[in-house]
């Protein structure tokens, strides 16, 4: 699996100084100017004055969804409610006049965003009805907490649908899980699967933090069993889970048999409150603009939270708390206080500006989708006029001292860490628009090194060898154009000591 040779004339980010890398049994075994001598006869790859970086990492990922993505309709263009179904209507006469329409399948889209949408272009199950008749469809939104089925699928599903055609958060993440087992699903998730790690290869990428709501664990062996081993995976637990993984005897960190190294049990992940999208956020300060009002929902109580986590930290499992609103942040941060709980914060989107030093001063890590800040601006300002607290907080939590983890949150946001960083580091997503919170910009290397394992920009001896190959130095990019382009950029992958993507 893992190749012995030699990277020649390579440079790290800002020198223009090359170097040499001997590659042996998967990781880095020296970093000098001159091949060494014990290198002289291994294989050599010319990188001819390119530049390389650790491997890139997406902390926060639904890797099947994301992969769903790449073969399902996509609505995240939809201007309107019209639009959609004018999107959806092109969809399903293409499938028919491929023969692959069936009323014993769904037909799914993702990544709608309703919450942008002008109040009298908002989902109707009529309209929805009207274009799919008898087909099963379901749409899931783009932060993926509520889903738009027409009637057909209702009953398929077994949901109650209501004049708007939503499902609502809970209800709706039992029954996009039920999506997965419906025919001819598995052949197509596999070339899917596959399809997706070469894409992410491609942009240099080498793990993912897998939160799929699934049972992750069993589901990457199988996948690792069929070959499907292009990235690390760091497989989530949620904590419905969690009692079977624990008397499986399985804990945070855990190898996964057949991955070769490549798969580890990860975090349990376990959603706190909704989304800002949604209205579900929960927040110390109503919603503005709605009536009636509301403050958001919590999923669990607080003290089911608590236990929660407690068992997790008592068997050896990390937490990943997905926690958005302010008042939701407080209470999960309260709760991993008590319990002594140890992981990370998942997006804590928005935060009082008195938990900003907590999560340093309790050990957790803040795993944060920039991408979502760009996404959401306008959410923002519409939703949540009067915030209690900061809305994506990057530079200030990083200056109290907590370790970022930058990733996605696919397929709320493309699986691309550079998104991410140009994101992170630009606060806008096109240099015609101001920043977003330019107080909250993250320096370059700050932002690169949260999207890689080892924390840093550089690599060093000893490291495994996860590394990307670029043709343009990232430090040197200054606007986010460049940025977003750099993918195009990675000329090479490397995981474990095998090239996983070559242009």
């Amino acid at each position: 699996m893992n190749e012995a040779l030699c990277i020649r004339n390579v440079k790290s980010l800002g020198s223009d100084e090359p170097m040499d890398m001997v590659i042996r049994e998967g990781r880095i075994e020296s970093i000098t100017p001159e091949i060494p001598e014990n290198g002289r006869d291994l294989p050599v790859f010319d990188a001819e004055g390119m530049w390389v970086i650790s491997g890139l990492w997406d902390c926060h990922t639904h890797f099947t969804q994301w992969s769903y993505t790449l073969g399902r309709l996509d609505l995240i263009s939809a201007r309107s409610a019209h639009e959609a179904m004018v999107m959806l209507r092109r969809h399903l006469d293409d499938l028919r006049a491929e023969g692959r329409l069936s009323p014993d399948r769904y037909v799914v889209g993702m990544r709608f965003r309703h919450s942008l949408w002008a109040d009298d272009e908002q989902p109707t199950l009529a309209a929805i009805d009207e274009i799919a008749g008898d087909q099963p469809v379901a749409l899931s939104s783009a932060d993926m907490h509520c889903g738009w089925v027409n009637s057909a699928a209702a009953r398929k599903l077994g949901v109650q649908v209501v004049e708007s055609g939503l499902v609502g958060e809970l209800e709706w993440f039992d029954a996009y899980c039920k999506l997965d087992d419906a025919p001819g699903a598995t052949e197509e998730l596999d070339r899917l699967l596959r399809n997706a790690e070469l894409d992410a290869a491609g942009k240099g990428v080498v793990g993912v933090r897998d939160y799929e709501m699934a049972e992750n664990i069993d589901t990457w062996i199988g996948r690792f069993g069929r070959g499907i081993n292009g990235l690390r995976v760091r497989a989530g637990v949620y904590p419905e889970r969690l009692q079977q993984a624990i008397n499986d005897g399985w804990h945070t960190g855990d190898e996964l048999p057949g991955s070769d190294g490549l798969g580890h049990v990860g975090a349990m992940k376990l959603i706190s409150d909704g989304s800002l999208n949604t209205r579900s956020a929960y927040c110390s300060t109503p919603y503005s603009g709605i009536d009636p009002e509301t403050f958001g929902t919590m999923s669990y109580t607080p003290e089911q939270i608590e236990s929660y986590m407690f068992v997790a930290a008592r068997h050896g499992f990390d937490i990943a708390c997905h926690a958005i609103g302010d008042e939701a942040n407080t209470i999960v941060l309260d709760c991993a206080e008590r319990s002594k709980a140890h992981g990370s914060i998942e997006h804590a989107q928005m935060l009082k500006p008195t938990d900003i030093p907590r999560l340093a001063k309790l050990g957790l890590a803040a795993s944060i989708q920039p991408q979502h800040a760009m996404d959401d601006r306008d959410v923002i300002a519409r939703f949540w006029a009067n915030p209690a607290g900061v809305p994506y907080a990057f530079k200030a939590l990083h200056d109290a001292g907590t370790r970022l983890l930058m990733g996605s949150d696919a397929p709320v946001a493309p699986l691309d860490p550079w998104m991410a960083i140009s994101a992170a580091v630009f606060g806008t997503e096109s240099s015609d628009r101001e920043p977003f919170q330019l107080e909250q910009c993250l320096d370059f290397d700050t932002a690169l090194a949260s999207s890689t394992a080892v924390g840093r920009t550089g690599l060093a001896v000893g490291d495994a060898a996860d590394l990307v190959l670029l043709d343009r130095d990232p430090s040197r990019v200054t606007s986010p154009e460049g940025m977003q382009a750099m993918p195009g950029h990675v000329q090479a992958t490397m995981l474990a000591g095998r090239w996983t993507f070559r242009r």
